[in-house]
């Protein structure tokens, strides 16, 4: 379900230098074996238009049908020789960048969203996001992965392939957008009921929208300033939610779900299932087994006024 709007996920519409190495090994293995498809398909044609009703074959037919099948056995090995070259090169080319990454982000696959966590050396610089990276257009970026339960895959189609990951284990992989936009991703390795709603958004941005967006993401939440607000704040510390939940500069610190600092701020809930605003979250807080069945999130039981508090709270938290 694609609830925001953004370029479509695929890999043929690349959009950094990762991604054009597997776009244009895409193309090639597609005109390639578009044209054996074919010249297979005109030979089939040919000898069906000159095939002689109950005539025996000639010797010398014979002979040229050996000398044909050589020959296209000769071209077979040579195109997969040739297809194998190109694949292992381009695989070199996407799996370590050019220049030094800018940063690291790290990656963790949950049954079904993902943690994300900027890394820095300052001690200070260091940010906590869920289902949603944002990074800076033009620079390397490394993603260190791992999972937490099943193995999951990160595929951001656009900018990257896929890598697996695995409980206990971590894979280095690295991401680059050469334009701003947001890109579609998705966990690409089955990992149980509601592995389709298991998405993500890679978020490119200008220099300084990123830093802006970074040091935000660095603060603490805002005191809620609306007295629907406000008591939407008090409905979930005084709630299990805070059991499960972080919302730093709260006495909520939970680390069994996504981390909602600054929630309101991004693109979508739910892994990308449903779009970010009071209405999907109030939906969402109500009944999430609905909506995403099998999902870790408990029902917890309030009042629809108290349902509503919380989530204009967690709508103004930017």
């Amino acid at each position: 379900m694609n609830c925001c709007a953004g370029p479509r996920q695929s890999a043929i519409d690349s959009a950094g230098p990762p991604a054009d190495g597997i776009e244009r090994l895409w193309w090639v293995f597609f005109w390639l074996l578009f044209g054996i498809f074919v010249i297979v398909m005109a030979f089939l044609a040919g000898s069906l238009s000159r095939r002689s009703a109950g005539a025996p074959a000639p010797p010398e037919r014979d002979i040229r049908l050996g000398r044909t099948v050589a020959g296209a056995s000769i071209v077979t090995v040579l195109i997969l020789f040739v297809l194998i070259l190109v694949s292992v090169r381009v695989g070199q080319s996407t799996s370590v960048p050019k220049t030094r990454p800018a940063m690291t982000i790290e990656v963790m696959g949950n049954q079904w969203w993902w943690y994300v966590r900027y890394t820095n050396d300052v001690a200070n610089r260091i940010a906590v996001t869920a289902n949603e990276i944002h990074i800076p257009v033009g620079k390397a970026v490394m993603i260190r992965g791992t999972s937490n339960d099943v193995i999951h895959s990160f595929w951001a189609p656009n900018l990257q392939g896929k890598r697996d990951l695995i409980p206990s284990r971590v894979t280095i992989n690295w991401i680059q957008a050469d334009r701003p936009g947001a890109f579609r991703g998705q966990c690409a390795e089955f990992c149980g009921l509601q592995h389709a709603h298991m998405a993500f958004w890679v978020v490119a941005q200008t220099e300084h929208d990123f830093e802006q967006w970074f040091n935000t993401q660095l603060a603490p939440a805002a005191n809620p300033t609306t007295p629907i607000a406000q008591r939407g704040q008090e409905v979930f510390l005084n709630n299990a939610c805070r059991t499960c939940h972080n919302i730093s500069g709260t006495p909520a610190a939970g680390q069994v779900g996504p981390d909602l600092t600054h929630v309101g701020s991004r693109l979508s809930l739910a892994a990308g299932t449903l779009p970010n605003n009071v209405g999907s979250l109030t939906g969402w807080i109500a009944d999430p087994q609905t909506i995403k069945p099998g999902n870790h999130m408990a029902t917890v039981p309030i009042s629809s006024d108290d349902l509503q508090a919380v989530a204009e709270y967690l709508e103004s938290l930017k």
